[in-house]
């Protein structure tokens, strides 16, 4: 390849973004990054703290600890990709379960986290070759990104995966709050003020509903390839 591109994928959740991000970075040998690990993380932070629960939210709290927020991505080898680290402490697991999920919204609506956030992936992202997914990549992110995907699925098929995942790793969760969650995200995350989730003017939108990893995988594949000629 002559060139290494930033590659920019929004979408939905539970539409396997970082699936096809780490896959699509080993084949290219480009940086992946996580965005909604470091929301995630973001979050645990909150609610270890008392800032955030179910029915409660003290943003000025959690605001006044941004600067107490340290957050970094640790390659792993077994793996095969990297694992969040909170403050020096890897948090991969715990921010992976359905809790976080239910709180992640409230605490990605919030401006000051955002503007936190969103430097420190334009910082990691400044020379390209890098494949980073999220919800406001392609729109605040990297708005000049060469590649920008937009990702969707019907919101059944977004919580049947979601549902099988937290059941593979040993989660006790019912199908019917994975449902909730994924629509409710879905609600929150595009309606909010501060950089709401909506497909950029030149993303190229990907239904994978019906589609399998690899049909994916060869249809960006393909689309990056363009993109290098």
């Amino acid at each position: 390849m002559n060139k290494k591109i930033t590659i920019a994928i929004d979408g939905f959740s539970s539409t396997g973004k970082s699936t096809i991000a780490k896959l699509i970075a080993n084949k290219y040998n480009y940086i992946y990054v996580d965005t909604g690990a470091m929301y995630r993380a973001v979050t645990l932070f909150a609610k270890n703290n008392g800032f955030v629960e179910q029915d409660s939210l003290d943003r000025e709290s959690l605001i006044a600890n941004l600067p107490n927020i340290s957050l970094r991505f640790q390659f792993n080898e077994n793996l095969g990709f990297a694992e969040m680290f909170l403050n020096n402490e890897n948090v991969e697991k715990e921010i992976r379960t359905l809790e976080i999920s239910q709180l992640v919204s409230k605490i990605a609506a919030i401006s000051e986290v955002r503007k936190k956030l969103v430097a420190e992936q334009q910082e990691m992202g400044k020379n390209g070759g890098i494949v980073m997914d999220g919800r406001d990549i392609g729109t605040v992110v990297f708005p000049d990104a060469e590649l920008k995907l937009f990702m969707t699925a019907s919101s059944g098929k977004r919580a049947t995966r979601r549902y099988n995942e937290l059941i593979d790793k040993g989660d006790v969760v019912s199908y019917e709050d994975i449902l909730f969650n994924v629509q409710e995200r879905d609600r929150i995350d595009s309606t909010r003020d501060d950089s709401p989730l909506v497909k950029a003017f030149d993303a190229i939108e990907i239904d994978n509903s019906d589609l399998g990893i690899q049909e994916q995988f060869d249809k960006i594949s393909e689309l990056i390839n363009q993109k290098n000629r």
